[in-house]
């Protein structure tokens, strides 16, 4: 598991995943900024008050968009991420399992898809989690424990895909659940870390495409990768 982390982070600042980064952060703040904009702007023109109460209020009002625009950085860039996801799978098997068959593309739409699909379970168990926030201790534990079941089960499914049927991914996310459970938690380490939450989609994806093929038979080296055999 540790080898397969190694090998993500080596690659995550390479210039095929800071692409990726860049594009995925342009359309985060695009959709924030004009978010605000026409909200603040809508508000001016539904609400008739005095000049200088309404002036105030678009004023707290639009800083207060902006401070909680941080925290939805993080999971809006997964989300555009989540659309470049072939491109972070393709260049990890360019670079480290050059003798294997390329796997099959998931497409835009298929992997904006899973993107939304996780990220609204994400923010269902972290609702249950801030219910848990009078229990100190227990609420960090359901983050970790909630968070690294889903985005285990979520990235490794994803990874697997591109070489079996979504059958198959399921049966052998199942078979090496404790390993798919903790390659999560490890996951669910990075989300909670400001700043660092961004590069989640990239390295998740390397990581579990290192996992899938580490389970398959394979572990990738900066040249290629080594001849098959089978693994427990």
């Amino acid at each position: 598991m540790f080898a397969a982390a190694a090998l993500a982070f080596s690659q995550l600042f390479t210039p095929p995943f800071r692409a990726v980064l860049f594009k995925s952060l342009g359309l985060t703040l695009a959709l924030l900024v004009v978010s605000i904009i026409a909200i603040t702007t809508a508000f001016g023109a539904l609400v008739a008050l005095p000049g200088w109460v309404e002036w105030g209020i678009q004023i707290v009002g639009g800083l207060g968009l902006v401070v909680g625009s941080v925290f939805l950085v993080a999971p809006i860039t997964a989300l555009f991420a989540g659309m470049y996801i072939d491109e972070i799978a393709e260049s990890v098997e360019r670079t480290h399992y050059t003798q294997d068959p390329p796997g099959k593309t998931l497409g835009v739409f298929d992997g904006l898809g899973i993107s939304l699909r996780f990220g609204l379970v994400v923010v269902a168990v972290n609702i249950g989690v801030l219910l848990l926030l009078l229990l100190p201790g227990i609420n960090i534990m359901a983050f970790y424990l909630g968070n690294g079941y889903l985005l285990g089960r979520e990235f490794f499914e994803m990874a697997a895909m591109r070489y079996m049927t979504p059958g198959e991914a399921r049966a052998l996310r199942r078979e090496k659940r404790v390993r798919v459970f903790l390659s999560g938690l490890l996951i669910a380490g990075l989300v909670s870390v400001p700043l660092l939450n961004l590069l989640t989609p990239l390295f998740a994806t390397a990581f579990m495409l290192h996992t899938v093929k580490d389970v398959m038979g394979r572990r990738g080296h900066a040249s290629g990768s080594v001849p098959l055999s089978p693994r427990d």
